[in-house]
């Protein structure tokens, strides 16, 4: 297999791999089928003759055809971008872009008549003569097409004039050789095959920079990186290769000593350089800035830049950190964010020094600055041109600041939650108005991701309080209750202090007392309910209940059953229970209604029912706010968690508190409890409760 065979058929793949790439991405339009069409044509072209060539069978006249073919394809293509062009600029030059066109398809057509009619040995110089005219053409296409485009957007098409003008240029050479020595220069011939696909990543970057040409390319910048650096390091290899040889065959006695030293410097530099951050940063920069459309590819930054933000393992400040530095390929930076107060403050910092920076007033001039005009600041600008920052005066601390590059808001709503400080890339590259959205656009994002951590924050801190706070209203309402106890003592006490009974009573209810509020104390210091479950008589504990209660219109009933019923709890807590519901049954009932007990048992469980002939309740009430706590119908007198904490301390134990009522007729508290077999399921029960 000859040189030449390879490299016609390298050139097959390319222009294969080409035409696969523009027809997935064909959209239908004039210019992007003739780029198609171009495509093609170059790769019947190649693969033509590279079939020759490798078989032996040299058909002249057929090659000619073909190269005549390739040419006229890639003519059309040029001379419609151009017209395009012209036409949507409404150009003068139309006319003589006619006359142009009408004049290559007549040199073609000549060429096509000179190849068919007559003998190929006197219709050669003629053939050869105009295919240079025709290169000339299409040389004076690609000129025009790169003269007359705006200097603004000469890098869309400036890779296509530059492939496919070095492809004419090189068939200039090649046929003007051949019609001086009427005959093909044999090196020029193989190697033009390896020139074609030279050219073809030239033609596919400016086919991805023009859309309008109705082609959807892709290229991958990951891909374009890999295979630029790997094609780079073979090229280093092989230099280095070809300089340890040379070592080798003119060191002398060193020369195997210095070509395996130099090796092995060559291999630990390029090890160096590919792991070198500051280069890759570079050669990606270079890579973006010269070969697409767009500096980032947005997809790949978004995803990186939500997985660096959802990933675990560091706190949330400096995951936002390194998600918005790899963005300019900053190595660290400094997050400042709002304290709630008056002054931004630095709250986490990655390959940052740690300063002590002054706190930033809120109302200072960079955060009014970066809270009025959202911009990304760049200090690099801000030195060298201070007029375009409107008058902003930086903090001594972020002008000393030797590494400071940008200042990036953080805007969650419309307000600055906070704001970034990046240092130098190590690209070395500056920004431009595509960086800044990116920047801006991500730095909303983060500041999303900041602000719910502040607000899960609070949560945390607000439900801190809560827990606090309801357990002091518990033990509040208890406190009330054993005020109300005393107080009844007291009230009678004027009445009874010469009845010897009831001064044992009076002490024996004082002494309870003092107990619970011992109790009490415990549960303030622990911060948590004490349970001291056992079993006891309901019946007796309402009994107490009751009587505690007589003080008071309408005077409780009580129909008791004739033998105890033993369930397990926590005496005071039950006992406080039963006085809640008693007590809210005799105000809601007027003094000459009824307020009634009754007590039974009810298969496993007991089952005891407070009844009054008061106010009653409707549906929506009970259903809505009976049993939501700090909902109290009393006003100020009430704290909303009695019968709250009824219910849930009676399904700790297993129970439960059912509610019936009727508006004018009065309710029904049903306490249903199980009764007590002596096993330890209600204590662990309390104990979940405490």
């Amino acid at each position: 297999m000859s040189i030449g065979v390879v490299g016609y058929g390298i050139a097959v793949l390319a222009f294969l791999a080409l035409t696969a790439v523009l027809a997935i991405g064909w959209r239908g339009g004039a210019q992007g089928s003739a780029l198609l069409a171009a495509a093609l044509a170059s790769l019947i072209w190649a693969a033509v003759i590279a079939w020759s060539t490798s078989t032996g069978e040299i058909w002249p006249g057929t090659i000619l055809l073909t190269d005549l073919f390739r040419d006229l394809v890639w003519l059309i293509f040029l001379w419609l971008v151009l017209w395009m062009g012209h036409l949507s600029a409404g150009s003068r030059h139309v006319r003589g872009l006619r006359l142009l066109g009408l004049a290559l398809l007549l040199v073609a057509v000549a060429q096509i008549v000179l190849l068919v009619f007559l003998p190929f040995s006197h219709a050669l110089q003629w053939v050869l003569a105009s295919k240079v005219i025709l290169i000339i053409g299409a040389l004076v296409l690609v000129e025009q097409l790169y003269r007359n485009t705006a200097k603004d957007m000469r890098w869309g098409i400036k890779y296509l004039c530059l492939g496919v003008g070095a492809l004419f240029v090189y068939d200039f050479v090649l046929f003007t050789d051949a019609l001086l020595f009427l005959g093909i220069s044999q090196p020029l011939w193989d190697a033009r095959g390896y020139v074609n696909a030279i050219v073809v990543p030239l033609i596919a970057v400016s086919a991805a920079r023009n859309p309008q040409w109705s082609l959807d390319v892709y290229v991958s910048r990951g891909v374009v990186l890999h295979g630029s650096a790997l094609v780079m390091a073979g090229g280093y290899l092989l230099l280095m290769a070809a300089a340890g040889f040379y070592l080798r065959r003119f060191g002398g006695d060193w020369g195997q000593v210095l070509q395996t030293i130099f090796l092995f410097a060559a291999g630990l530099l390029l090890v160096a350089l590919l792991v070198s951050g500051k280069l890759r940063a570079s050669f990606k920069v270079f890579l973006s800035k010269h070969f697409f459309n767009y500096r980032y590819d947005y997809r790949e930054e978004w995803l990186r830049f939500i997985h660096t933000l959802a990933s675990s393992g560091e706190a949330l400040p400096e995951r936002v950190i390194r998600a918005m530095t790899g963005i300019v390929e900053s190595p660290g930076g400094q997050l400042w964010l709002f304290d709630g107060g008056r002054h931004y403050l630095a709250d986490g910092r990655l390959n940052w020094p740690e300063r002590d920076y002054s706190p930033e007033p809120a109302d200072g001039s960079l955060a009014t600055y970066l809270h009025a005009t959202r911009w990304v600041i760049d200090l690099d600008e801000y030195r060298s041109k201070p007029e375009n920052y409107n008058g902003l005066v930086l903090p001594d601390w972020a002008q000393e600041e030797s590494r400071l590059w940008l200042i990036v808001p953080l805007m969650h709503e419309e307000s600055l939650l906070g704001f970034l400080l990046l240092a130098h890339s190590r690209a070395g590259q500056s920004i431009n108005w595509e960086d800044r959205d990116l920047l801006k656009t991500a730095g909303r994002q983060a500041a999303s991701h900041l602000a719910q951590m502040q607000a899960l924050q609070a949560l945390a801190e607000a439900r801190q309080f809560e827990a606090f706070n309801r357990l002091s209203a518990y033990v509040i309402h208890d406190l009330k209750n054993l005020v109300a106890q005393l107080s009844l003592v007291v009230s009678n006490a004027r009445r009874h202090s010469d009845n010897p009974a009831f001064l044992k009573d009076a002490i024996g209810t004082v002494e309870n007392a003092v107990e619970r509020m011992n109790r009490l104390m415990q549960q303030l210091r622990g911060g948590a309910r004490v349970a001291g479950a056992k079993p006891l008589d309901l019946v007796e504990l309402t009994h107490e209940a009751v009587q505690t209660a007589s003080g008071k219109k309408p005077v409780p009933q009580f129909e008791a059953p004739d033998e105890p019923i033993q369930v397990r709890a926590d005496r005071d807590r039950l006992q406080s229970v039963l006085h809640h519901l008693i007590q809210n049954a005799q105000e809601a009932t007027p003094g000459s209604g009824k307020v009634s007990l009754a007590l039974w048992r009810a298969g496993e469980q007991a089952c005891l029912e407070v009844s009054d002939t008061g106010s009653g309740m409707d549906a929506a009430f009970i259903r809505e706010r009976l049993f939501r706590p700090f909902d109290s119908t009393k006003g100020l007198t009430g704290m909303g968690i009695g019968v709250y904490e009824s219910r849930e301390f009676l399904r700790a134990l297993g129970g439960e508190l059912e509610v019936r009522s009727t508006p004018g007729k009065g309710s029904i508290f049903r306490l249903l409890l199980p009764l007590y077999t002596g096993d330890t399921t209600a204590d662990d029960l309390q104990g979940d409760m405490a």
